[in-house]
């Protein structure tokens, strides 16, 4: 039950997001269209649920607790070392370029927590994740301190917690 709300309210979110509706404080508010997107985002829920398809990993409750509000600011100071690191090597010809392939452990045990994982080591500048397998990822870094920055695990730990399989 709890995906099956998790689910109803993350669509909802996003068709109100979208829909450019103006909730009741608003000058273009219009009540049949709120009432539509309420009733079409409930029948969608319902027919995922018929065909089976709202499980763990359709409706990630684990990633949308508060452990999300500690571990995107951090990704976020993460991307901009990164960013700093990556642009000082642009800029400076001096500093070395040594691109390497490594292959990193992923200790989550969901899809979604692997993918998290793989798509935060591609945000993060001067690293991209190539192949993504049960408990390994093989990333492309752009430099050896890149490449040891993702081998330390700190991020595989956080992205593990993120999940809430620690």
């Amino acid at each position: 039950m709890r995906h099956i709300i998790t689910l109803y309210l993350l669509l909802l979110g996003a068709w109100t997001l979208w829909s450019g509706l103006s909730w009741p404080w608003g000058e273009h508010f219009e009540p049949l269209v709120a009432v539509m997107g309420v009733l079409s985002t409930a029948l969608v829920v319902f027919l995922a649920w018929r065909m089976d398809l709202v499980d763990a990993e359709g409706a990630p409750v684990q990633l949308t607790t508060f452990r999300t509000v500690a571990y995107i600011p951090w990704l976020a100071w993460e991307i901009v070392k990164a960013n700093i690191d990556v642009a000082r090597r642009i800029l400076d010809p001096r500093l070395p370029i040594s691109p390497n392939m490594i292959e990193v452990s992923a200790s989550q045990s969901s899809e979604i927590g692997r993918v998290v994982y793989a798509n935060s080591i591609t945000l993060t500048p001067g690293t991209v994740s190539v192949i993504v397998e049960e408990t390994t990822i093989t990333v492309h870094a752009l430099t050896r301190e890149a490449g040891e920055a993702v081998e330390t695990g700190d991020m595989d730990r956080r992205v593990t917690r993120l999940e809430g399989s620690d």
